[in-house]
């Protein structure tokens, strides 16, 4: 794949990019004869300076947004049943960007992420089916600790100038668990430990400018188990998730793709300090997003990636630190290259539900034996956030 048609790619795929941030608190319409329906809803906004350093004088300039961070603004939809001992949910949840105006005037669309039931027993645990993130590289990017910040707006991948969300530390330091039909089971909490299996629409891996289809006898498999315990004081909570994936292609070229991944970390909480470690290697899976959006061809291609964190809590105040990096042997922008993200952000809660955002962040890619794909980006972001 060309550079050109990853950087599209990208640029079209910002809108779409998120993750589920737990509310502050919900709100309950209706609690009656065991049925319930309530909703939640997060807004934010972002004043944004990035100053760009890329190959090739034209791309030099430093640029002034107004935009939402890495969490587009969203509102959800919960419903819950009691029926004898089996309780029945569903969430649905409908995701918008707030600075697409200046290329679509007033046709911002609505993204739905999440159309899923649930179906749960304290004894056996829960099925979930229906539209929901992904297991593999789910914790990894759900325990970010600048989720709810700005993070890394490459210019090369057309974030900077884009109508969608910023990409976190998407690309460096996980991919993102897109939104994916599928049938998943969680087991109940058993001291600590919970373990989660699914099967979910497999991810076509065959060109489709190609005169061969892909095909998949097996849909994809993901999992995830979880660990949370204490130690010395601490809160400990790890994690490993992973998933794999067969596809037979009837393109001669290539007779088959094996894609597989595995994701881990781990996070210690000790007072108001907050640790957390995470890394991913993956294999015939984009290094950006897990249902390869910007390269359906995907054949022998290996990235792995880690992040590191820290953060205190004093007060109504936290910081954080940031440091995550991505190798990739040539499938995200067609090329090798390394991404590394540093970030630095204070947060500052006024209520519950209110919080203000300050963010340093820089991205930086190494294009290995394309120069051309070299970038130093830095960016400045302060917004408010409020969650219900």
């Amino acid at each position: 794949m060309n550079k050109n048609k990853a950087c599209y790619s990208l640029l079209a795929a910002a809108t779409a990019l998120a993750f589920s941030l737990p509310a502050a608190a919900e709100i309950v319409l209706y609690d009656k004869d065991g049925t319930t329906f309530s909703t939640d809803g997060y807004f934010n906004a972002f004043y944004v300076s990035s100053d760009v350093d890329r190959a090739g004088e034209q791309f030099d300039r430093k640029q002034s947004r107004v935009k939402m961070g890495f969490l587009p603004n969203y509102i959800g939809f919960n419903f819950g049943k009691q029926v004898d001992d089996l309780k029945l949910g569903g969430r649905s949840s409908f995701w918008v960007t707030i600075n697409d105006s200046e290329q679509n005037g007033t046709g911002t669309a609505i993204d739905v992420r999440q159309f899923y039931a649930t179906a749960s027993n304290d004894q056996w645990g829960e099925v979930l089916f229906g539209k929901d993130f992904g297991l593999f590289a789910r914790s990894n990017i759900l325990l970010d600790e600048l989720l709810a910040g700005y993070g890394q707006v490459s210019d090369t991948l057309g974030l900077v100038d884009g109508g969608g969300v910023s990409f976190g530390n998407i690309g460096s330091g996980y991919p993102y668990p897109f939104p994916t039909s599928q049938i998943t089971y969680r087991s109940p909490n058993m001291g600590g430990l919970r373990i989660a299996a699914g099967i979910m629409d497999p991810v076509d891996t065959n060109d489709s400018s190609a005169t061969g289809k892909a095909y998949q006898e097996n849909p994809r498999f993901e999992t995830e188990i979880t660990y949370q315990f204490d130690l010395a004081g601490a809160q400990i909570y790890s994690w490993i998730n992973g998933m794999q994936q067969n596809s037979e292609n009837t393109d001669r070229s290539v007779e088959d793709v094996t894609s597989k991944g595995l994701g881990y970390g781990v996070q210690a909480k000790m007072g108001g300090l907050t640790l957390t470690a995470s890394g991913f290697q993956a294999e015939g899976i984009n290094p950006f997003f897990t249902n390869n959006l910007t390269e359906p061809t995907l054949r022998e291609v290996d990235s792995d990636g880690y992040l590191l964190q820290g953060s205190y809590r004093f007060g109504k105040n936290r910081v954080a630190l940031s440091y995550g990096k991505t190798k990739d042997d040539g499938n995200g922008l067609g090329s090798a290259a390394d991404y590394e993200t540093r970030g630095v952000a204070y947060f500052r809660d006024i209520n519950d539900n209110l919080k203000l955002v300050a963010e340093l962040n820089q991205f930086e890619i190494d294009g290995k034996n394309n120069p051309a794909l070299d970038e130093d980006t830095r960016t400045f972001a302060v917004g408010a956030v409020l969650a219900f």
